[in-house]
Order: structure tokens, then sequence, then C-alpha cells
């Protein structure tokens, strides 16, 4: 609370947070916000859109992405086509033009199947188009069919294909190129899998969302990953900018940050630059490989090692989530940030919240809110505990698993599941620690407000997801054993 609302003097820091912040307020005054409404502000924010997005991207890419979010937005009787155009053509675009993921896991299953005389990319282009269409039927038949196990269940039933497309090809019941062509399958239609579920639900709201705009944001060209940064179309529409001067409000929100996700990406190749290349403090991996080597760094450098990592990999998920969401804005859609302040954390349900919102969100969608529903209606705290596991731990572990499907097509499935066990014990340790903070704020319990209860919260907080970080680098290189054993030798266990 600001003291000055009760009567009491304004500290000299709480003064310079308030110039700081009206300074960065851009979007709250009136003149910019007017100025931002017309020719010259539409192109100063389209300029610096571009210099912001090319820190990332390609000059020509850049400009393409941020062309097409600003189209949408000031055609608004043209939104749906151009989003729909802008998302499929990124989608081509990303298999014809770039080193993408994709194409070079299909070229090892085919190098593996010894097939021969097959072009890579006509394969994911086809498959890529098969995905398309068969999302149209998919949602076409949902809206005609709204009561089939589909549409009631869409993630199950797609979890089932994809489990489908993994098994057929394990179970060495096909060879050569039938096999090639599921496991390829397979590696181009996963990523679609949670925002088609998105889609197929909202098809059976009462009020459901043009099919060119479902369509438009299956991956949609701001965030081409596996996670839906916005959700589905209907968060969409409830967060569209509905005048002029919202857009302009909404637009100005996304420079802000844009530039802030630069300045995220600067501090962690800042950081990089300090304690790797001049410190030489070495990489996370590189300490667990000395430690089982017989060759531990000190304990101390072991730290910082893991402190270092946990640090960059909190900026990474920040930095990325600003551009995506920044671009969403440009479009004219107000979205909540992707990561708000996690270290003002106070427990570790607000961690979870704040830390990865758009990650959160579809935990809670898919798995929490069906399970908080569906079981131990008679024991509040209990039923709550559960939801919550269900949610940070199994939903996490298949969404992770599912992100790396294509270690499945190399390794099988035996030894896939067997190196993701690092994570899955990640997923418990966290599930169970949120689940317990759940609880303890079910039952009023709450962090103490104190200057002591809030240092001591942070350290409790950040402790924990340090300490975790170990499990959860999502690297398949060290098993749960050697980590545990690493861990311990921060405390000085031999």
């Amino acid at each position: 609370m600001n003291l000055a609302t009760v009567g009491g003097p304004q500290s000299a820091q709480g003064k310079k947070k308030d110039h700081l912040r009206d300074f960065l307020a851009i979007d709250e005054r009136e003149h910019i916000v007017e100025c931002s409404q017309g020719m010259m502000g539409k192109l100063l924010i389209y300029v610096i859109a571009i210099i912001a997005v090319a820190t990332y991207f390609p000059w020509w890419e850049s400009a393409l992405v941020v062309s097409a979010a600003m189209a949408a937005a000031y055609r608004p009787n043209l939104r749906n086509p151009i989003l729909f155009a802008a998302t499929w053509i990124a989608a081509f675009l990303e298999i014809g033009l770039f080193e993408n993921q994709a194409l070079t896991d299909i070229s090892v299953i085919l190098h593996h199947e010894q097939i021969a005389g097959i072009s890579v990319t006509v394969m994911a282009f086809t498959f890529l188009l098969a995905v398309m269409i068969g999302a149209w039927v998919i949602l076409a038949f949902v809206r005609k069919n709204p009561k089939t196990f589909l549409a009631r269940r869409p993630l199950i039933t797609l979890l089932a294909v994809v489990a489908l497309l993994c098994v057929l090809p394990a179970l060495d019941v096909m060879q050569g190129l039938p096999r090639a062509l599921l496991w390829s399958m397979l590696i181009v239609l996963t990523p679609y899998v949670w925002f088609l579920t998105y889609a197929i639900a909202d098809q059976r709201s009462r009020d459901p969302s043009d099919p060119v705009l479902q369509m438009a944001v299956l991956r949609p060209f701001w965030s081409p990953t596996y996670l839906p940064f916005g959700k589905g179309a209907a968060f969409l529409r409830k967060n569209l900018s509905k005048t002029p001067r919202d857009l302009a409000v909404t637009q100005l929100k996304a420079i802000k940050l844009l530039l802030w996700s630069n300045a995220l990406l600067a501090m962690k190749t800042g950081l990089g630059w300090i304690f790797e290349d001049q410190m030489e403090v070495p990489g996370l991996e590189e300490a667990l490989d000395a430690f089982l080597l017989g060759q531990p760094f000190p304990i101390a450098v072991a730290w910082l090692s893991l402190i270092l990592a946990t640090a960059k990999y909190s900026l990474k998920i920040a930095l990325w989530a600003g551009l995506f969401i920044g671009i969403a804005r440009l479009a004219g859609y107000r979205l909540p940030r992707g990561s708000w302040r996690p270290l003002e954390s106070r427990t570790l349900m607000e961690y979870f919240n704040r830390f990865h919102y758009y990650f959160k969100e579809l935990l809670v969608d898919h798995f929490f809110v069906p399970t908080f529903f569906s079981v131990f209606r008679s024991r509040p705290r209990l039923r709550m505990f559960f939801a919550t596991f269900m949610a940070a731990g199994v939903g996490n572990a298949l969404w992770h698993f599912l992100y790396d499907i294509q270690v499945v097509t190399s390794m099988g499935m035996a030894r896939a599941l067997e190196s993701f066990t690092s994570y899955a014990f990640y997923c418990l340790a966290l599930a169970t620690g949120i689940g317990l903070s759940q609880v303890r704020a079910s039952r009023g319990i709450r962090p103490p407000s104190t200057l002591f209860g809030k240092l001591y919260s942070f350290l409790f907080v950040w402790s924990f997801v340090v300490c975790l970080h170990i499990f959860g680098d999502e690297s398949r290189n060290h098993s749960l054993t050697e980590r545990f054993l690493f861990f311990l030798s921060l405390f000085g266990v031999s």
C-alpha cells in the first residue's frame, strides 16, 4: 500500500518508483494515446515494433509478422481472414525457408528406415496440409455433433490419436515407409493438440467463434510454439479492443512489452557474459558431468552454477512470453502478461500463477477444472489438492513429454519414458508443493506481511525453485539418480 493514501509521508524510494512508473506509463497519457490514433502515431508504433521484434527474427520476417498484426487491428472487417492467412503462411514458410526442427526429425526417421528419394520438405508440407484440412473437418463435425465423445472430451480423444501413432510404429507391426509416414505425421500433428482442444471446446459453447478465427489461432503466427499464448479464440474475442482508443492503448502496451522483452534478453545475455565468459562459471550440465567424473567443482561454484541456470531459464520464459504477447497486443488483443513479477511471489501457488501464466492456464483449463468437478466433492481440501496435483503434476509431465515426442521416434517408447524420469520427479515435487500451498490458502493461511516475513517467503519460494531446477532443466542427459546425488553433494553429502 502506498503510504500517501493513508496520510503518511511518502519515502524517497517510493517517489522514485512513482516517477519511474509515470515515465513508463505512456499508455496512460491522453495526449500520447490521441497521437497514437493518428497516421504518424501508427507509423511510429509500426517502426518501433519491427525494430523490437527484429532482435529475435530476420528483418523481413519481423516486418511480415508486425504488418499482419497491424493489418488485423486496423481492418476489423477483414481481421479473421488476415489472421488465418498470416498463421498458415507462417506455418508453411517455417517449413520451406528455415532449419525447421520437424524437418530435421523427419530426416532422421527416413535415414533410420533407410528410405531414400523422398523430399523431406514435400512430406512435411503434405502432412501440414493434412493437419489444416483435418482440423477444419473436425471443427465442422463438432459443430454438427456437439454430443459426441470428441466434442465432450477433446483432449482425451486427441491424446488417444497421438498414443496410437506412437504405439503402432513402436510395436514393429510395420516397417519401412509406412512406419516412417506414421512417425512423421506424429511430429507434424503433435504441436496442434493443445490448440485444437481449445477450438473444439469453443465450438460447443452457446456463442462459438467463427470457424475462420478458430483456424487462424491454431498455433497463431505470433507464437509458433506448442503453448497457446492467448489460449483459444473465445479468450481472444473476450479480450479484443473494441474502440480506436482501446486499440491505441493496447498497442502502446504492446510496445512497452516488446521493449521489456528486449531488456530481458539483454539481461540474459549479460548474465552469460559476466558469469560464464568472464568468471568462467560452469553451466549446470558441465557441473553435473564434472561431479559424475569424480572431479566436482567447489560447492560454492556448483551452487552459483545452479542459481545462474535457474535465472537464465526464468529470463528465457519471461522474454519469449513478452515477445509473443506483445505481437498479439499489436493485433488488438488486450491479453494479460505471460510472466508477471515472479520474484514477488510469496507462496508456491502464487509463483505458479505468476511465472508462466499461459502454461498455468492450459493446465487449469484441461486438468484442474475437469478434476475439481469430478472427484472428492465431500472432501474440499483433498479435492483442491488432487485437482492441483493433476494440473501441476500430471498435466505438466504430459505436456513436456509431448513437447519432446521426437525422442520416442529415435529412442523408442521404453527408453524415452526412462529418460523422462527426472522431469517426472520434478513434476511430482512441484505439484506436491503447489498443492499444499493451495490447501494452506484455502484454510486462510497467508504469508506474513512484515519485512522479515516477506524476506522469509521470498527465500522459501525461490530456494524451492532453484533446488528443483536440478531435476527440471528438461534435458535427458542425466538420470534421476545422478541428479539426486549431485543435489546431495551441494549440501556436502559425498
